[in-house]
């Protein structure tokens, strides 16, 4: 097996990729895409932005974003050898595995009892909290831009004044009467 080619970052970037997108699959954003395996349609989390949520600071995991991918695509060439698979050289090797491979990899890694758990369930945490919350950018932002995680969850759209407003009770009725001395904004008095 030969060296993928480019550079840290972009093993990191694509490995990582690789690694959100076996979290919440989507589908590929070109044909030669090889980080999303295009198993799902739509977008996933590396649409809904995975990479950014992971590589912003208040994660505090980003100093250990670069060991996590070296650390996983170490994993993925003993799994590959354990199991008889061959590696594409030209791309990271947790790239190479198909799917399947990468989910199986990815249970032993998070299985109790592994000593490094914790590392890979806050990457799926993260990968996650971007599709499912867009926490790394407001919310008005990410519906306007499409966000696949909020449009696929039915996420309503604010009012025009960007503001979010629910005028009818999730149970079709009022489950309590304001107390009286409660003010028009809702604060009591």
């Amino acid at each position: 097996m030969g060296s993928p080619t480019g550079d840290a970052e972009e093993i990191q970037v694509l490995t990582l990729e690789a690694y959100a997108d076996t979290i919440i699959p989507g589908e590929r954003r070109s044909a030669d895409d090889r980080a999303i395996a295009g198993v799902a349609p739509g977008g996933g989390a590396v649409q809904a932005g995975a990479l950014e949520m992971l590589n912003d600071p208040a994660t505090g995991v980003t100093a250990g974003l670069a060991p996590l991918s070296q650390t996983l695509n170490a994993h993925a060439t003993a799994y590959a050898a354990e199991i008889g698979l061959d590696l594409d050289g030209t791309v990271p090797p947790f790239v190479s595995l198909s799917y399947e491979h990468r989910s199986a990899l990815i249970a032993r890694l998070v299985a109790p009892g592994h000593p490094e758990k914790d590392g890979w369930v806050l990457l799926a945490l993260f990968s996650y909290m971007a599709y499912d919350s867009a926490a790394h950018m407001h919310t008005t932002d990410a519906i306007a831009a499409g966000h696949p995680g909020l449009l696929s969850m039915g996420f309503g759209k604010p009012d025009d004044d960007g503001l979010w407003r629910f005028r009818e009770h999730s149970y079709g009725r009022a489950l309590a009467r304001p107390h009286p001395n409660t003010t028009s904004s809702g604060s009591p008095a």
